[in-house]
């Protein structure tokens, strides 16, 4: 069923404009909404929820909007405002994203291509009528065409900071209109295939002092280069392999700054519970025992096509392929509070097997058994307490840490231990 179907059918059970529907509809399905969500939330708004007994949406803290309401009414200040290219229908349309806040707490935003207001950040705003949608599980205000938008001379005290200025380390996925000064600590153009073709970006790390970050720019700027010192105005986040990665759009604003950012040389040390709970990270160091090399170590194949590991010489995309031998490892690192696994590259698992690949190789050969190489890795490292930097990764098949340095601990368990019980009785 097409979306004129989807309009045509719920104007006519709600005794509404087919023209209006259509367009409210368009609108939540271009922001990736569900259709089945996206009719539900037009039948509450369209509906007697969340109304008031004259039908005006009624007045509310922020605090008290939730996904149960259909539209309401909120005066808050803004915090952040970003704007976005996003495509519909082969068509580019331009919203604007980021937070409110009153003094009950705070809320995402998205302003539609019919919203007539131009929200910027300080002011005070009363939003009449604003749409509420749920996104990533939480109420949103999503402002349109019929939402009536008014700046008024009223101060609230808020506890947020307005302006978006942030540092490396408080990012999270959804963030919008940021601002961070940052070094350029690594950079190099790619192209990809884009949704208009062949498209050439910029991609890398930033950092600050309190952390790195990965970074893509949709749109080349001339002033990040690697070892510049950079303030991005209006970026946003997204996450990328579990963890933020700040976006720098055509509409993000690049300043060479006449000081060097000092970056921190350190990642912040976190337990394993703590560094799962956050949902990934770029840069984190743990520490624990490495209590069992896991299946998939050692020598390994993978496919000369798309590097996946394959297995009986079949790689799950291309089939039958002639695999390159490679290393690596998978260890369970486990530090009392939870246990992540360590993936190691080849270069890693080479210093703790104690040879290269043509070593592994050949001690397969003899042995005429490839596990020998993962036996010696295990006999090494099983049983013993390192200390693991890396980028972590949180998804439906576990915790995977994938390791820039794996380095035996050095200092004392004991007073490892007594940090960890303090921990817990936290």
């Amino acid at each position: 069923m097409s979306l004129e179907d989807h309009a045509e059918e719920l104007a006519s059970d709600l005794g509404v404009d087919k023209e209006e529907v259509t367009r409210d509809l368009e609108n939540l399905v271009n922001y990736s909404v569900p259709m089945d969500e996206a009719k539900q939330s037009l039948r509450r708004k369209y509906g007697d929820g969340g109304s008031s007994g004259d039908g005006t949406p009624s007045s509310k803290a922020i605090s008290e909007v939730s996904t149960d309401d259909s539209n309401v009414t909120v005066t808050a200040v803004v915090l952040t405002s970003g704007r976005r290219s996003i495509q519909y229908n082969g068509e580019q349309h331009v919203i604007r994203e980021g937070q409110l806040a009153d003094e009950t707490g705070k809320i995402s935003y998205t302003a539609w291509d019919g919203f007539s207001g131009d929200l910027q950040p300080g002011q005070t705003v009363r939003l009449g009528n604003a749409g509420v949608r749920e996104w990533d599980g939480q109420p949103e205000l999503n402002l349109g065409d019929s939402t009536d938008p008014e700046v008024v001379d009223e101060t609230l005290d808020i506890d947020y900071e307005v302006g978006g200025r942030a540092a490396l380390q408080d990012l999270a996925p959804g963030d919008r209109g940021i601002t961070v000064e940052v070094q350029v600590l690594e950079c190099e153009q790619k192209v990809i295939d884009g949704r208009d073709g062949e498209t050439t970006i910029l991609s890398g790390v930033l950092g600050d002092e309190s952390g790195r970050l990965p970074f893509t720019d949709w749109e080349p700027h001339d002033e990040i280069e690697e070892g510049a010192s950079v303030r991005l105005d209006e970026t946003f986040v997204r996450e990328f392999r579990g963890a933020p990665s700040v976006n720098v759009s055509e509409f993000s604003t690049v300043t060479a700054l006449d000081r060097t950012v000092e970056v921190t040389e350190d990642a912040p040390r976190m337990s394993i519970r703590e560094a799962v709970e956050s949902g990934g990270l770029f840069d984190v160091e743990l520490a624990g025992n490495v209590i069992e090399v896991r299946d998939g170590s050692g020598l390994i194949e993978r496919c000369p096509e798309c590097g996946r590991v394959i297995q009986n010489g079949q790689c799950r995309s291309h089939g039958a392929v002639e695999g390159e031998d490679d290393l690596r490892t998978k260890a369970i690192l486990d530090d009392g509070t939870d246990t992540v696994t360590a993936v190691l590259d080849d270069e890693l698992t080479a210093r703790v097997y104690g040879g290269d690949l043509d070593d592994a190789r050949e001690h397969a050969r003899d042995a005429m058994d490839k596990e020998v190489v993962a036996e010696r890795i295990s006999d090494r490292i099983v049983g013993r307490e390192y200390v693991v930097r890396g980028s972590l990764s949180v998804d439906e098949y576990g915790a995977n840490l994938t390791a820039s340095t794996f380095t035996e601990a050095d200092d004392d368990p004991a007073t490892r231990a007594q940090a960890l019980l303090q921990e817990a009785d936290a």
